[in-house]
């Protein structure tokens, strides 16, 4: 909870602090800061606006409202922080200028320079964002292990995470990940959560096209934060749809080679949201399965439970993103003890946090690109 209060008022911050800086630099009268008040007003409520527009509108319309919503969100991501570090050094010049009693006029960056600068540089970001998000790149894992049967050989699992299909996230970035998977040949694929991006009614028609992916021990997913918010009988059925069989605090034994558990997600963000599912424990779910295979654990948050450590021996993970869009990533990184990359932990168990393979509201990507993972189960003997 404290977490979302952060980012609302962070948000509203630079929405009022970007109001600021126009119409302190154009001084263009009541009428028009009164105008431009009502545009920026219009523009903060956007992002907050489209998932109750979504239920109502056409694809075209959500697609032209997220996008500007959304790029919107992207571009004050960058300008506020930039614009605010030159307002502040502004100040820091001017006040040694009255402390040591010289003139720094000459340091002091200019009024207009101070709003423009920032201004280009989170245009190019976006820009260059945009096509980074669209750079699907291929992350490679290898785990050696004792835990294989004999003759299993080397077991592939290929993990997607975080795809928030929606209207901006959709064809292209599945038909990328069914090439990848052909290629690659996984034994396993794995969801670990946000599959979707909430709502259904405008990608339903993706799960045939999900279907389509596929690998010779089948596919696993679990639920992420955006399940929840898209109401889980609806996700839950178009992820089932799509092929995928949703672990709820549940696990398996796929092929007497390799166990897969996966839990529910839980945390603050879904408070309030209907969970029709039995809550099992995780150490319980990690104790039924069968004893002396690798063992592999679905959760979409990347936080870990000391007292689980040495039931399972792989965690995947996702949710942070990796921040998306620096510099959002120097926050999240104190937010999350594994925040991107594989983290060996103690008795034997490790954790991969993924980046996540599309994007979460703003279409963009900024020095986080966006990854599918490649894991190689390997037995010791044969690596």
């Amino acid at each position: 909870m404290l977490v979302f209060f952060f980012i609302a008022i962070s948000y509203c911050s630079a929405n009022l602090y970007f109001f600021y800086k126009v119409t302190s630099l154009f001084d263009s009268g009541t009428v028009i800061d009164a105008l431009t008040g009502v545009v920026v007003f219009i523009m903060t409520l956007l992002p907050v606006f489209i998932p109750i527009y979504s239920h109502k509108a056409s694809e075209r319309s959500m697609k032209i409202v997220s996008y500007t919503g959304f790029l919107w969100l992207a571009f004050l991501i960058p300008f506020f922080p930039s614009s605010l570090v030159l307002d502040l050094y502004n100040i820091i010049m001017s006040g040694s200028g009255f402390v040591m009693e010289r003139d720094l006029t000459p340091f002091i960056i200019p009024q207009d320079a101070s709003f423009f600068i920032p201004l280009f540089l989170s245009a190019a970001i976006i820009a260059f964002g945009f096509f980074e998000a669209r750079n699907l790149r291929i992350e490679r894992l290898v785990i050696n292990t004792s835990k294989l049967p004999e003759g299993a050989g080397r077991v592939r699992i290929a993990q997607i995470s975080d795809l928030h299909l929606s209207v901006t996230v959709g064809k292209h970035i599945i038909d990328k990940i069914i090439r990848i998977a052909e290629k690659e040949k996984p034994d396993i694929i794995v969801s670990t959560g946000d599959l979707m991006d909430g709502i259904v009614r405008h990608v339903n028609h993706l799960s045939g096209q999900m279907g389509m992916l596929r690998a010779r021990y089948g596919k696993f997913a679990v639920t992420g934060n955006h399940e929840f918010y898209g109401g889980l009988r609806h996700t839950v059925k178009f992820i089932e749809d799509s092929g995928f069989t949703v672990l709820r605090d549940s696990g398996v034994t796929v092929e007497n080679i390799i166990n897969v558990a996966g839990m529910d997600f839980t945390g603050g963000e879904t408070k309030g949201f209907n969970n029709d599912a039995p809550r099992r424990d995780e150490r319980e779910v990690l104790s039924t399965l069968r004893p002396g295979l690798f063992t592999l654990l679905l959760k979409h948050r990347s936080d870990v439970k000391e007292e689980n450590l040495g039931l399972f021996d792989l965690q995947l993970s996702g949710h942070s993103h990796k921040g998306q869009i620096f510099p959002v990533n120097l926050a999240t990184m104190f937010l999350f003890s594994y925040h991107t990359g594989f983290t060996k932990l103690p008795k034997g168990s490790a954790i991969y946090t993924s980046r996540g393979t599309g994007t979460a509201g703003p279409p963009v990507r900024f020095l986080s690109t966006p990854e599918i993972t490649i894991i190689d189960i390997v037995k010791e003997s044969d690596s």
